[in-house]
């Protein structure tokens, strides 16, 4: 759509119209899926927490672990995407997401820190996954419809926000857990038993979002999407000049606000 001319006629503008809306709609099932992901956190944290009897700060490592990723994961998934392109850079993404998925099954029969590790790799995909998909959003039409295209794909994140941690309740937390005292007041061997059984509940819902993900990954992998090419001497330019981007005060101070509004959102939605 980006290229269409202004003399096509209405038949032509359609069928361009037309030849986006596949691709939107399959990049669009990424935000539904991180959206979902993202918010079984909030249900896994008090899981944890009673499972393992931990307290707060060691609970909340959980959202450190996953929203650290993408501080770290961040800069790597761009030179990806620079190198292998937004299509195959959603591919590898989905793999890395499902990777983390699969290791929800060992993390349940071994103990928290490895469930902290398996909430790094799955957030490590979806770090890439936002990478490679808000821009090729942005890119897929028109640019001055860009940002409505941006906020339709974000509306299917929040559907996924939403449905969430209703999915995840029903299939984790389905059963009655114990409080910390009446765990204590149990003997060790029926502890460790209460307790590898507690965590037993994420295996099926995170392998089952795991093997989707794989799915997924498999249609990106096959489906035709438009090639999105930029400018080699464009991409290097800005390149050079991202050290100065903090520079404008403007720009520094939204990423303070941004930071800081995240932090409080998740925190509170986590506590």
């Amino acid at each position: 759509m980006a290229n269409i001319p202004q003399t096509l006629d209405g038949n032509q503008a359609v069928k361009a119209i037309a030849n986006n809306a596949t691709p939107l709609i399959i990049v669009t099932t990424l935000f539904f899926m991180w959206g979902l992901l993202t918010s079984l956190n909030d249900v896994l944290i008090p899981h944890l927490k009673a499972i393992y009897t931990l307290n707060y700060t060691q609970a909340m490592l959980v959202q450190f672990c996953f929203f650290g990723a993408y501080f770290v994961i961040s800069l790597p998934a761009g030179m990806l995407i620079k190198k292998v392109g937004y299509q195959k850079g959603a591919v590898i993404g989905l793999i890395v997401a499902a990777s983390g998925c699969a290791m929800f099954y060992p993390a349940s029969m071994s103990g928290y820190l490895l469930f902290l590790v398996a909430f790094f790799v799955l957030a490590s995909g979806i770090t890439i996954l936002q990478v490679a998909a808000n821009p090729y959003v942005t890119a897929l039409g028109d640019p001055q419809t860009a940002s409505s295209r941006l906020t339709l794909t974000q509306a299917f994140n929040s559907l996924g926000t939403t449905i969430g941690p209703f999915v995840g309740g029903m299939l984790i937390l389905a059963g009655t857990a114990l409080t910390a005292a009446q765990l204590a007041a149990l003997p060790q061997a029926e502890q460790a038993t209460y307790r590898l059984k507690e965590a037993a509940t994420v295996q099926m819902p995170y392998l089952a979002l795991g093997a989707a993900l794989l799915a997924l990954a498999i249609w990106f992998a096959l489906v035709k999407l438009p090639k999105i090419n930029h400018d080699e001497a464009t991409t290097d330019s800005l390149m050079k000049s991202e050290a100065k981007l903090l520079s404008h005060r403007n720009l520094a101070l939204g990423a303070i606000g941004i930071f800081l509004y995240v932090g409080a959102e998740v925190s509170i939605g986590s506590f």
